[in-house]
């Protein structure tokens, strides 16, 4: 790794990418130095919007870039397990989207390719990385509500989204489990580890993938969360967290909020808004800053998404797929 600057390298083009690419300028010790796509086109499009120096039309040219201190990838999930393995074995470090894989098993292969290879590997959990989630989850591990009974949290989108639309589209993992309802899955376990028990249902397109999905999460200690996602209806993307001695309410957007609200017995409400010095609230920069600050450790994992944490997320969400009946291509019945 560049001992001053770390060196990105981009995997896809889509609007995700732009995003990331667009936030790492507030880092001055970052430099997205090459992007790659299946198409040398979109490629090239996307390093001259960006000032990028090199584009490729394959992937396999970005993973032998030596160049490249780490990659983002952004592909759809169904292509996460090929694209991040395909780094990792190359030598490069990897932050890979949400989903992190279609499912467990393929998470499970990602993180022991990275353990194997000693490389850095982490789930762009953007959430685990936002100052004020963080500040939210001290206050909880501090005892500031006392022992978490339970957590709501939900993601829906208005849509609708046609046939065509990844979302609606099974060979690219579609559904409103694994792109939005990953969400309020991995808030409930950041507050509660991996549940003991899971229960759901959904209503499934025509294609088979999930419109919306409701479902109940327990743990042995008695705590519950309720969690739901939808791409048929916009719901308020709101979260709440009960414990034995008060409650935090994130009103609207709760894996990027501008503020929560911490009710505490016998106490008056206390409102925790997020620092405007720490630029716009929808930034990706806090999950590259923490990658960067994890490699120059020489750390392989992230303590904020650590790998434990993104494998007990995909057997959750496993599990809630078993549930409502979704499987997706090539998993078998």
């Amino acid at each position: 790794m560049s001992s001053e600057r770390v060196r990105w390298g981009i995997l896809a083009t889509g609007g995700i990418a732009a995003a990331f690419a667009a936030d790492l300028v507030d880092l001055p010790d970052a430099e997205v130095v090459a992007v790659a796509s299946r198409s040398e086109e979109s490629a090239k499009t996307f390093a001259e919007r960006f000032g990028i120096p090199r584009a490729y039309g394959e992937w396999g040219a970005l993973a032998e870039d030596e160049d490249v201190d780490v990659v983002y990838v952004a592909t759809p999930h169904s292509a996460h397990r090929a694209a991040a393995g395909l780094c990792l074995e190359a030598g490069r470090g990897v932050l890979c989207e949400k989903a992190f894989t279609l499912n467990a098993r393929e998470a499970e292969e990602l993180v022991a390719l990275a353990r194997r290879h000693d490389g850095f590997l982490m789930e762009a959990m953007w959430m685990y990385c936002n100052p004020l989630v963080r500040r939210l989850k001290a206050l909880v591990d501090d005892g500031a509500i006392g022992e978490v009974r339970t957590v709501q949290a939900d993601f829906g989108l208005a849509g609708p989204f046609p046939p065509s639309h990844r979302l609606r589209d099974p060979a690219q993992g579609g559904g409103a489990l694994l792109d939005l309802g990953v969400y309020p899955v991995s808030f409930a376990q950041l507050l509660l580890g991996e549940p003991s028990d899971v229960a759901a249902r959904a209503v499934l397109s025509e294609e088979g993938v999930d419109l919306q999905t409701g479902a109940l999460l327990s743990w042995e200690s008695g705590a519950l969360a309720s969690v739901h996602c939808s791409i048929s209806g916009g719901t308020p993307v709101s979260a709440s967290v009960t414990g034995s001695e008060g409650r935090i309410d994130i009103p609207h957007g709760f894996f990027f909020p501008d503020r929560f609200v911490l009710h505490r017995d016998g106490r008056d409400p206390e409102e925790f808004a997020a620092d405007p010095a720490a630029g716009p609230r929808n930034s990706l920069k806090h999950e590259a800053a923490e990658v960067m600050r994890a490699l120059r450790a020489g750390e392989t994992e992230s303590p904020l998404v650590p790998l434990d944490g993104t494998l007990a997320v995909m057997r959750t969400l496993d599990a809630i797929r078993e549930r409502i009946g979704v499987r997706y291509p090539g998993e078998g019945p």
